[in-house]
């Protein structure tokens, strides 16, 4: 074996994060390591990249059969090991060439060799078949080039196994694609690879073998034909996950929301709309999917629906039985009208990470508790803690910061905060983005469970299988336009692709 970890133990004030991990890696192959957030995914790989020193965790690394001892990432790239993480580690103003040798630079007669620089850079680059001049700022590049970028960097230091850690959770779905393909070329000419993420096709698109982590412990591995998509699934939550998406089977109710020639103007290029014109409804009850190609306009009109553009907005919209009205100014005017919006990044958006369950909770409904000028901490605890409850939200308590939960768990304090304001109208913006299978299931059990008490939900996913899979109807939108509404008996994964790539020219009605 080209790389194996054994019984590996590391151990947090009062948790133990890894219990007596162990885990290979043969040269040539892709070894997925899959798990729900807390798993200990992050802690091992981790300590296999030097970030946890040797004597701070229990067990031991061994390369090609000799054990090893890494005191710092340092030392970890010196044995050929490199760690893609999930927040790029590029600086945005320096060039390609001169992010690819940063802390390395070749030297000669005490300055700088730019003609090998570029050489380097030019070589790199052709190594993950990325076609760009090297004298480019990094931040003139799209996410998935940088992604390439950074794999470029790590095999111009000779590394022999790559770590990728949820590589494609900002990537479009070609970028996604072409980052396989490059996975693929580089397992033909011998780079192993060890790679995380949440998206199991992708796992079993790529990977020769599947290791899955439960609670710090491993828990399976096997080949991938011995490991299909239910064992991983039933293995990653400890139980089996039947009826993923739990379409709510109600009675729809009157129209809770009315949109009429709704267009957004682009906040770079005025004069020119990123959703133009567009109409529709959704009902009580009702989960209406917003499905499209990146760049179709999908958050533009949630946003712009929630009060929340930089731009200009124009059309008129109708909440429950009430007057066609104007767009709303400010997020506070919708949601005193009743509209809540998940954002699609929760981090920035939803959250305020070193503030409390509590704090973050009952945000959205600070107004509710007080009295006289003064805060009711007591009734505000009694709140967070029905509701936490209800969420099911795992956390050391009320007082546990938001940004040291996982991302299911940050996504359903996000969810709480915006249900103890009573909505009539819910915006959900990719609200699985970045969380796992178990967290998942969950977060759709949840939209379920308030469709079918009456709310009406809009449903925005750039993971088709989870719109027409939740969805009782689906509005395609293409190039910011209207191209497809249709019920769900007749949103097959075909018509929808075939609406969006329309160019929103003619429209699909079931």
């Amino acid at each position: 074996m080209l790389l194996e970890l054994r019984h590996v133990t590391k151990d947090f004030p009062g948790v133990r994060a890894l219990d007596g991990v162990s885990f290979d890696l043969a040269q040539g192959e892709v070894h997925a390591l899959c798990g729900e957030n807390g798993a200990g995914k992050s802690t091992l790989i981790k300590v296999l990249a030097g970030y946890w020193p040797q004597g701070s965790y229990g067990g031991e690394i061994l390369i090609e059969g000799a054990p090893v001892r890494f005191r710092s990432l340092g030392d970890a790239e010196h044995h050929g090991i490199a760690l893609i993480a999930q927040e790029l580690a590029l600086v945005p103003e320096l060039s390609l060439a001169e992010n690819l040798v940063l802390g390395r630079e070749p030297v000669r007669h005490g300055l700088v060799d730019w003609p090998r620089v570029f050489a380097e850079a030019r070589r790199a680059l052709k190594l993950v078949g990325l076609d760009v001049d090297p004298r480019r700022p990094v931040r003139e590049l799209g996410v998935g080039q940088q992604q390439m970028v950074e794999i470029a960097r790590a095999l111009l230091k000779q590394a022999r196994i790559l770590i990728l850690d949820e590589p494609t959770a900002a990537l479009t779905e070609s970028d996604t694609a072409r980052l396989l393909d490059l996975l693929r070329d580089l397992r033909s000419r011998g780079v192993s690879s060890i790679y995380i993420s949440h998206r199991l096709d992708e796992v079993f698109a790529l990977a020769d073998r599947i290791t899955v982590l439960r609670d710090g412990r491993s828990v399976g591995t096997g080949a991938l034909a011995e490991m299909g998509r239910e064992r991983v699934i039933s293995l990653m939550v400890g139980r089996e996950v039947k009826d993923l998406y739990p379409r709510p089977a109600t009675t729809l109710g009157e129209p809770a929301l009315r949109v009429e020639d709704w267009s957004v103007e682009d906040p770079v290029n005025p004069g020119r709309f990123v959703v133009r014109n567009v109409s529709f409804d959704v009902r009580q009850g009702e989960v209406l999917g917003v499905a499209g190609l990146m760049g179709a306009g999908r958050t533009a009109l949630v946003s712009s629906l929630f009060g929340a553009a930089r731009s200009r907005v124009q059309g008129r919209l109708t909440l429950g039985a009430g007057p066609p009205r104007a767009p709303f100014v400010s997020p506070a005017e919708a949601i005193q009208a009743g509209c809540a919006l998940v954002s699609e990044d929760r981090k920035r958006y939803g959250l305020i990470l070193d503030a409390d369950l509590r704090e973050n909770l009952t945000l959205a409904t600070l107004s509710r508790y007080c009295k006289h000028l003064l805060l009711d901490h007591a009734a505000r605890e009694r709140a967070s803690d029905q509701l936490s409850a209800a969420m099911r939200i795992r956390s050391a308590g009320l007082r546990a910061l938001a940004g040291q939960l996982s991302g299911g768990n940050q996504q359903k304090i996000v969810l709480g905060k915006w249900l103890l304001t009573n909505p009539r109208v819910l915006f959900l913006d990719e609200p699985t983005r970045g969380i796992d299978v178990g967290a998942r299931a969950e977060v759709y059990e949840l939209i379920a469970g308030l469709a079918a008490k009456g709310l009406a939900v809009v449903l925005v996913s750039s993971d088709l299988p989870e719109v027409l899979g939740l969805a009782h109807r689906v509005l395609v939108l293409s190039l910011g336009r209207r191209a497809g509404l249709m019920d769900w008996q007749d949103a097959t994964p075909e018509r929808v692709m075939q609406a969006a790539t329309s160019g929103g020219a003619a429209e699909a009605v079931a």
